[in-house]
């Protein structure tokens, strides 16, 4: 059977915890990484009740959005709603998983999830994060003598199955040059091509790939393990280009532009809420951006985007004040924006796991804010 461990390295493939925020505290909250997934329960928040369920329901492994264990925790004493549920899920044996703002940042997490319910086109982030990415760059002989074997072919393909060579949709991406690499090989070394205290002159093909920064190590493992040299040169540059596919937010099209009412209208029965606190705004509405959760620090982003509404959620009084009459800001809540959070969960699961294992969302109700209309 899969373990809390398999679980957390598919969660972590779809969404790497190298991308989470540097205040979160994604990933496993509590329980063995050893133990053999039961059943799993997801909720976007896990409560005492949430746990309570899972073991209701035969479930050993909690999968949620937001993370129990926030702040450190110096103590458990079952003092506060933490601390509870906690020890819940210690004293039940279950495991409390959370996919956060890593799941908020990739390209096909919360905020594409909102956008796609909203029918938005186009989308792309909002605003992509920078610092994500390095180039790396790499020296492989043309052939190695009595050997007919595509010695570039072959470090190429351990690099890209490492994680290298992606940019956007695009796969398998390289630039190669070719020039001349000289070395002399020293005393009990065993050169694949020359030999020892001989100086030796190689036709070589410079390599160059991009790779996202928390693939470094499996990338630099790939390398040693595919490339013929004993000593592998190899120089690794962290850049500060945006990466396209990871950051905060997102922005697209509505297929036929509405009125500002109509678009308000379409947030109440897409999200299933009874009221939209929103400002001021008479244009049509065709660009959105949007942003799942407590989201009020794009604004400007939205509004450089040249968006004609965001969505968002946690939108205080003072706030509403920043578009500036430039767009229609739309606070539909925090747990409303996120609420399809968990079809992505469920989705990642069963691609990864299939029916091993039952996979049901969470009948106990987390949403602390109540509506009175």
């Amino acid at each position: 059977m899969p373990t809390v461990q398999d679980l957390a390295r598919a969660l972590e493939t779809a969404a790497p915890l190298a991308y989470q925020e540097s205040y979160d505290n994604a990933g496993l909250q509590c329980g063995l990484p050893e133990a053999e997934i039961t059943g799993v329960l997801i909720a976007l928040d896990c409560t005492p009740a949430v746990v309570a369920e899972a073991a209701r329901r035969g479930c050993n492994v909690v999968v949620c959005h937001h993370p129990v264990i926030f702040r450190p925790l110096k103590r458990l004493t079952g003092k506060g709603l933490v601390e509870q549920t906690i020890m819940a899920a210690l004293k039940a044996d279950v495991a409390i998983y959370a996919a956060h703002t890593n799941l908020d940042n990739v390209r096909h997490g919360v905020n594409a999830k909102l956008a796609d319910k909203l029918g938005l086109v186009n989308t792309r982030i909002l605003a992509p994060q920078t610092g994500t990415l390095a180039r790396l760059s790499t020296y492989v002989p043309k052939y190695i003598k009595e050997s007919h074997e595509d010695t570039v072919g072959r470090v190429l393909a351990a690099l890209y199955a490492a994680g290298a060579g992606q940019v956007g949709n695009y796969t398998d991406c390289s630039f190669q040059s070719q020039g001349t690499g000289t070395f002399t090989p020293g005393a009990g070394t065993q050169p694949a091509i020359g030999a020892e205290n001989q100086a030796t002159e190689v036709a070589e093909v410079k390599v160059e790939v991009l790779l996202p920064l928390h693939r470094q190590a499996a990338v630099l493992a790939a390398l040693r393990q595919a490339h013929p040299y004993e000593e592998v040169a190899y120089e690794l540059i962290k850049l500060e280009n945006q990466h396209q596919d990871v950051g905060a937010g997102m922005v697209g099209e509505l297929p036929t532009a509405l009125p500002p009412a109509e678009f308000r209208k379409r947030l109440k029965e897409v999200l299933g809420v009874p009221v939209v606190r929103h400002t001021a705004f008479e244009k049509d509405i065709k660009r959105v951006a949007l942003c799942g959760g407590a989201g009020s620090f794009l604004t400007g982003a939205a509004v450089a985007a040249g968006a004609d509404a965001y969505v968002t959620g946690d939108v205080k009084y003072h706030e509403f004040f920043a578009p500036e009459g430039q767009l229609l800001l739309c606070d539909v809540g925090h747990f409303e924006s996120e609420q399809f959070t968990n079809e992505i969960f469920r989705d990642l699961l069963l691609a990864a796991f299939g029916r091993t294992f039952a996979v049901l969302f969470a009948d106990t109700p987390t949403n602390p804010v109540q509506y009175d209309c």
